[in-house]
This record gives structure tokens, sequence and C-alpha cells, in this order.
């Protein structure tokens, strides 16, 4: 068979159409990258947060720790906080010390027991990381849980029920179930109007120094100074939120208020999934029924044990609040999460403050 000579034209009409056919395959997997780009990944080190042996948790350069001045209780569960932005793109300060994330920011929490309390550089078990991730749908958890080897933790959607073992402060040995939710019970806690949002990064959680590989610096200055956050106001005008187990910090009101904000208000505010209890624990919140100081509650069933009011001043064991944070009964504790174990120091807390209330404050 004699071989066949393509004319010039049709070696271009050839050619434009591989360039076609190149174009759109490069088109094609650009898309699938961008779409890649807010879909969970199946493994946590495949997202490059972190270098060198994953339990570690050292972060990259372009990932930044963080920490709150009062946490949400998790049955005693330490956790590493971070943050991860796109390059080139800032927080923004709004007003009332709220912050907007841009689009594309990771916020990394890992949850972890050290073996001893008194001892943690004894070692530790880290349990689950929970990303929250601002996509273009808006925000959205995804779930990581650790394995036994605490050599990779795992895109977990449906939850897990583990053990715990650990000496605690007190030199008490520890053995209680931990209960990492499934990826739709995140929605529960992160819902506001409607929609997920991050509980603790705020103005006012953030508002305090934190130890860096270059000194001590308070949080919000360093962003400002590492051009990932703008529109900061002089950093004593902005709000700051007490430390609840720190006297140094604030008032005995002030730090119980400060508890319940960060470990209730998520749900338990104007917008919130409980607004309609009429039970309002935002810190900001200035009217006294509202927190509920002499407040009949709307429907707690057996959760009230008895009791007739949320808060009554003077007299803790009277108070459902009080009541909801002591027991470990599924049906009536709260928060209804991470609560598999009382929090005692808490409870004691604000017991002190109900104790001690004479009139409504704050």
């Amino acid at each position: 068979m004699g071989m066949k000579f393509f004319s010039k034209k049709r070696i271009v009409k050839v050619t434009s159409g591989l360039l076609l056919l190149l174009f759109l395959l490069s088109f094609s997997l650009t898309a699938h990258k961008a779409g890649d780009t807010f879909s969970p990944k199946e493994k946590l080190s495949d997202y490059g947060f972190f270098s060198g042996e994953l339990k570690q948790l050292n972060p990259t350069e372009n990932v930044v720790p963080y920490e709150l001045n009062s946490t949400l209780f998790s049955n005693y569960a330490e956790k590493l906080r971070f943050v991860y932005m796109p390059a080139g793109k800032q927080v923004s300060y709004r007003e009332k010390g709220v912050l907007d994330f841009p689009e594309g920011t990771y916020l990394i929490k890992n949850f972890y027991y050290p073996f001893d309390f008194r001892h943690p550089e004894k070692g530790r078990r880290i349990i689950e990381t929970r990303l929250l991730v601002h996509t273009n749908e808006g925000w959205q958890a995804w779930p990581y849980y650790w394995n036994d080897e605490q050599t990779e933790a795992y895109y977990d959607v449906a939850g897990e029920t583990t053990e715990i073992n650990y000496i605690n402060e007190s030199g008490k040995k520890i053995k209680a179930p931990y209960y990492v939710p499934n990826k739709n019970e995140c929605k529960g806690c992160h819902s506001y109007n409607q929609q997920m949002q991050p509980i603790g990064p705020s103005v006012a959680e953030l508002n305090k120094a934190m130890n860096y590989a270059d000194g001590s610096k308070n949080q919000l200055e360093y962003w400002k100074q590492k051009n990932l956050l703008t529109k900061l106001p002089d950093i004593n005008s902005v709000p700051k939120m007490p430390v609840w187990n720190d006297p140094q910090t604030g008032s005995l009101n002030e730090r119980a208020r400060a508890y319940l904000d960060i470990n209730c208000s998520h749900c338990h505010r104007t917008g919130g999934p409980a607004e309609t209890s009429g039970l309002l624990l935002n810190y900001d919140e200035h009217d006294a029924t509202a927190t509920g100081i002499n407040k009949s509650p709307v429907a707690t069933g057996k959760g009230s044990a008895g009791r007739l009011f949320d808060i009554v001043p003077g007299k803790p064991d009277e108070s459902i609040l009080l009541h909801r944070m002591q027991t470990n009964d599924p049906g009536e504790a709260m928060p209804e999460l991470g609560r598999e174990q009382v929090h005692r120091e808490a409870v004691e807390l604000i017991y002190t403050w109900i104790k001690n209330m004479d009139t409504p404050s704050k």
C-alpha cells in the first residue's frame, strides 16, 4: 500500500483539532482540581497542613496556630487549633468583633489526651481532627478519626465511639467513653441563622498573647503583622473575653458568663438552634430574664428535674441550668455533645456564681 501524504490544509486541520482536544483536556483537569479544593480528602495528611511525622502536628509555614481565652469543654480533651488561609487572602475585622474569614479558609482543631495530664512529655493520643472549611457554598464540617497507630486520620462522616484512658491532674486514672460526632451533628452546634458558622475564633476569644517562634505577641496584632487580618482597630478598643478559670482576668460574673458563652451560646442565642427556648447565654446579652434569672423554662421535660426556673439567684440547687451541667443523663445533660463526663470545675464556678447572685447582673 502506498504512503499517503497529508496536505498542508489537512495538517493544519488535524493540528487545530489536537490543540482543541488538549485545551479541553487541560480545562477539564483544571476544573477538576478546582472542584477538589472543596471536596474532603481521604486522609488528613493529603492536605499538607503538617510537616514531618503527622502526629507531631508541626504546622507548615502557611498554617498558623491559635488559642482562645475561654475554651469549649469536650470531655476534658486538650485541643490544638490552627488556621489556614489561601495565599494573599485575609480575614476582615467587622463591627462588634466579628471576623469574616475568606473563602478557602480551613479551621483545624485537633482533640487529644495526654497519657498523664501531670506529665505531658510522656506522650498523648490524638482522637480526632475536625476541619471547618469555608467553601464557595458556605462553611462545611469534615471530621477525621485517627488510627490506633497515630500515623494517620481518615475522613469519617459516620462518627465513632471509642474509649479513653488517661491520668488526670489529680493523679486519678480515668476510663471513659468518647464519642466523635458525625458530619451532620456538627451542624447542630455550628448553625447560626440556619447556616454553618465557626464557634471559637472571634475577636474577643483571640484577643490574647500567644508564644510564637519569634516571641510572644497578641494574636490579633500578629495576624495583622503577617497580613492575615485587615481593618483591626487599636487593640485596646476591641473586645476581650475573660478566661473562665482565671480570676485575674475578670469578676466571678464575667468569668461565669464567659464560660456559658463559649459552651452554650452557639445554640442559646438569637439565631441559634435553641433560640425558641428564650434562654440566651451569649456574653453580650443584657436582659436578666433572657439569661435565665427567674425564668421559667419553655419545654425541658425531665431536664428540669422538677425545678421551676433556669437560674434562681442564691439557690444553685434549685436552678435548672446547674442541674443540666451536673447530670450525665443523655436526655438531660447540656451541652448535648462532648458531655460524657461532667465538667467538675465549671460546675463549681457556676454553683458559686449563682450562690453569690443576689440581684440580676450584667
